[in-house]
C-alpha cells in the first residue's frame, strides 16, 4: 500500500497540539502525540436545525443561498391556494409580499431578488398558467406560459431559466426556456415526469426524481440544447427538495414520499449518500447549494403543513446556529422592571405586579442578580418604582433613574452590593430609555404620569444630569443601545416611526437610512448593553417573538425567541451575540437566553477500521 509521503510529498507532521485551523489547512493531515491521535481538516457534513416558517405549508417552492433564500407558493390550511412568501437569511424567516395567484405545486428558479415563480395548481381546480416575478419585495407579471403545467422542474435564473416537465393535462417531457420576457421551446426530456427536482443554470442544469407516473430515479443533465442521462438516483424519490441553487456536477436531494429523511449527492457522474435530515418529511421545499442547503415546510401527515427548517453544511467547520434557550426562573416574576450589565450578570430592579391593576402597593424594590444560570435576591432599592429605566456595565456598577408608582425624579447607584443616591432627573418620566455606564450615561425620551410623550435627551456624568439636544420626536416605551456618544433607539409608542432608528453622535440626534424588518411597538426589550454597531431589539406590546440586529448599516431578523412578552423595559442585558430578556408581561418569572451561531474550523479524528 502506497504511504502518505509518497502519494503527498510529506511527511505526516508530529505535532504536541493541533495547528490554527482554517481553509488553508483542508486536507491537512498531523498525528498529535499528546492524545496521541492521527488528526485532518475534512469536511463535516450534516443537518442543523434552522428557524422556523412563518407559516406552515408543503407543495412550496424555493429559490436561492442559504443566507438570502425565498419561499413561496404552498398548500395550507384553511386558505388552500396560498400566496404567502417568505424570506430567509439564515436565522429567521420573514414575511414579504404576496403572491398575485395563490397557488402551490409550482415552478421556482432564480435568486432571492430576482425569482420566477411559473404554472401551479389551485384547489378546487386545476393547473395555472400564470407566471410572476420577484423583484425583492413584491411579486409582478410575467410572461404567462403557453398553457398551464404544474409540478414542473426549475432550473437557472430570471432572464435565462428553464421550465421542465410537469404536468399539462398529462406528464410531459417538454421544456420551455424563459429569458425574463418570453417563453421559447427547449430540448425535449428524455423521460417524461412530473415532481422532478431542478438545479443548476440554462446551459448546465440538472433533473431528478419524480413520477412518470411511477416514482422515478433517474437523472438527465441539459447542456442549453438537449437533455443526456446521467447516473441514477440511489433509491426513487417523490414529492422531495433539493438544492434548488446548485451546480450540474454538484448538487443534493433530499426527503420525499412516504415521509423520508435520506440525502443523496450528486457529483456529476453518480449519487452516493448524504446524512439523513432530523425530520423526515414529503412535499417540502428546497434551496441553497450542495454545501449549503435549507429544506423546510412539507408534511409528516394528511392535510399536515410542517414549519420545520432544517440546514445542511459541507464545511470544515462545525456550525452552531443563532439560538434563545430557557434560563432560571427569577424568584419574583413582575413587570415593567429596570434591567442593566450582560448576560451572565444581569441585575433587574423594581417593577410592579400587574394583577389585578397596578397601584403603588403593588410596585416592587426587589433586586436580584443573574449569574448565568440562577438568580439571587439581593439588597433591595431604597424605594419602589416601576417602568424605571436602568444602565451600566457590569452587576458592580449600575443605576436606575424615574420610574412611577410613586412618581420619582430621583437617581439611584448600584455598586454590587448597596444603593446610594444619585442626581436627580429634570421630570417624572416613566419608560424613558437608558444606556451607557454610570459615569457616562444617556437618557432620553419617556412620558409624564400622568402626561405626554417627552423628547428630552439628558447625559450624565457619575453626579447630575444635564440637558443635551433633544430627540427628532416624543417618544416612550423605545429601546436605546450604546454609549453616550454613540447610541442608537427604536420602537416606541408613536406608531408612524417605529420602524425608524435614530442614531447619537454625543451631541446630535440623527435618522439612520436603516430601518427595523418589523415594526416594535412600545414596552419592548434590547440588548442593552450593545453597541452603536451591535445593536439587538425583540419582543412587543403585539405578541411578537422577533428579534433584530443592527450593525451600524442594515438591520436583519436573528432567532426569534421562544415566548412573547411586552413590558420588560430594558430587562434585556448583553449586546447582538450574547442576550438576555427577564420578566415581563403577566408577571412572568421566565428567562430566555440568546447566543450568536457559530462555525468554528475543526480536526476530525482519524480511526481505523
Amino acid at each position: 500500500m502506497a504511504e502518505y509521503e509518497s502519494i503527498h510529498g510529506t511527511r505526516v507532521k508530529y505535532l504536541t497540539s493541533d495547528p490554527t485551523l482554517d481553509s488553508s489547512t483542508e486536507g491537512q493531515v498531523w498525528y498529535n502525540s499528546t492524545s496521541g491521535t492521527n488528526k485532518a481538516l475534512v469536511q463535516i457534513k450534516a443537518w442543523i436545525s434552522g428557524a422556523s416558517l412563518g407559516s406552515a405549508g408543503y407543495n412550496i417552492s424555493g429559490v436561492g443561498t442559504q443566507t438570502a433564500g425565498l419561499g413561496f407558493a404552498r398548500y395550507t390550511a384553511p386558505n388552500k391556494n396560498n400566496g404567502l412568501t417568505e424570506e430567509y437569511n439564515g436565522s429567521a424567516w420573514s414575511e414579504q409580499g404576496d403572491l398575485s395567484t395563490g397557488r402551490f405545486d409550482a415552478c421556482g428558479f432564480g435568486v432571492q431578488t430576482a425569482a420566477v415563480c411559473a404554472g401551479g395548481k389551485q384547489d378546487p381546480g386545476s393547473a395555472v398558467a400564470n407566471t410572476e416575478e420577484y423583484g425583492g419585495s413584491t411579486w409582478s407579471a410575467g410572461e404567462a406560459l403557453p398553457a398551464a403545467r404544474r409540478g414542473a422542474a426549475g432550473i437557472g435564473i430570471l432572464a435565462a431559466g428553464v421550465v421542465c416537465g410537469g404536468d399539462t393535462g398529462s406528464v410531459t417531457n417538454s421544456s420551455l426556456e424563459y429569458d425574463g420576457t418570453d417563453y421559447s421551446t427547449g430540448g425535449t426530456l428524455n423521460t417524461a415526469r412530473t415532481g422532478a427536482k431542478g438545479s443548476g443554470i440554462l446551459t448546465a442544469g440538472l433533473i431528478c426524481g419524480g413520477q412518470e407516473p411511477a416514482a422515478s430515479d433517474n437523472t438527465e443533465e441539459y447542456n442549453g440544447t438537449a437533455w443526456s442521462n446521467g447516473g441514477d438516483l440511489i433509491a426513487t424519490k417523490t414529492s422531495f427538495g433539493a438544492s434548488s441553487n446548485a451546480t450540474q456536477n454538484n448538487s443534493i436531494a433530499f426527503g420525499g414520499n412516504p415521509n423520508l429523511a435520506t440525502t443523496f449527492g450528486y457529483d456529476g457522474t453518480s449519487w452516493s449518500t448524504r446524512p439523513n435530515m432530523g425530520t423526515g418529511r414529503s412535499k417540502l421545499g428546497g434551496l441553497g447549494t450542495a454545501t449549503a442547503a435549507v429544506a423546510f415546510g412539507g408534511t409528516t401527515g394528511p392535510s399536515t403543513g410542517a414549519t420545520t427548517t432544517e440546514e445542511f453544511n459541507s464545511s470544515i467547520n462545525t456550525i452552531t446556529k443563532a439560538a434563545w434557550s430557557a434560563g432560571g426562573n427569577m424568584n419574583s416574576g413582575r413587570t415593567s422592571a429596570a434591567g442593566f450589565a450582560n448576560k451572565d450578570d444581569l441585575v433587574i430592579a423594581g417593577g410592579f405586579i400587574s394583577s389585578p391593576s397596578p397601584a403603588d402597593a403593588d410596585t416592587k424594590n426587589l433586586v436580584e442578580e443573574y449569574n448565568g444560570s440562577s438568580w439571587t435576591a439581593v439588597t433591595a432599592m431604597p424605594t419602589n418604582r416601576a417602568s424605571a429605566s436602568g444602565c451600566g456595565a457590569s452587576q458592580t456598577s449600575g443605576m436606575v433613574s424615574g420610574g412611577i408608582h410613586p412618581n420619582q425624579t430621583t437617581s439611584v447607584e448600584y455598586d454590587g452590593t448597596n444603593w446610594t443616591s444619585g442626581g436627580a432627573v429634570p421630570q417624572v418620566s416613566r419608560m424613558a430609555a437608558h444606556c451607557g455606564i454610570v459615569s457616562a450615561a444617556l437618557r432620553c425620551g419617556g412620558a409624564g404620569n400622568p402626561g405626554p410623550g417627552i423628547n428630552e435627551t439628558i447625559e450624565y456624568d457619575g453626579s447630575s444630569w444635564t440637558s443635551a439636544n433633544n430627540m427628532p420626536h416624543t417618544e416612550y416605551g423605545h429601546m436605546l443601545v450604546g454609549t453616550q456618544t454613540a447610541a442608537v433607539f427604536s420602537g416606541g409608542h408613536n406608531a408612524p416611526t417605529r420602524s425608524n432608528l435614530y442614531e447619537y453622535d454625543g451631541t446630535n440626534w440623527s435618522t439612520s437610512p436603516a430601518t427595523l424588518v418589523t415594526a416594535i411597538n412600545n414596552n419592548a426589550g434590547a440588548a442593552a448593553n450593545g453597541t452603536q454597531t451591535a445593536a439587538m431589539w425583540m419582543l412587543g406590546s403585539s405578541g411578537t417573538t422577533a428579534a433584530q440586529i443592527y450593525n451600524g448599516t442594515a438591520v436583519e431578523l436573528t432567532a426569534s425567541l421562544g415566548t412573547a412578552r411586552y413590558n420588560v423595559q430594558v430587562g434585556g442585558g448583553g449586546n447582538s451575540t450574547s442576550a438576555i430578556v427577564g420578566g415581563g408581561q403577566n408577571d412572568t418569572d421566565a428567562t430566555e437566553e440568546f447566543v450568536g451561531g457559530t462555525s468554528v474550523a475543526t480536526a476530525s479524528t482519524l480511526t481505523t477500521s
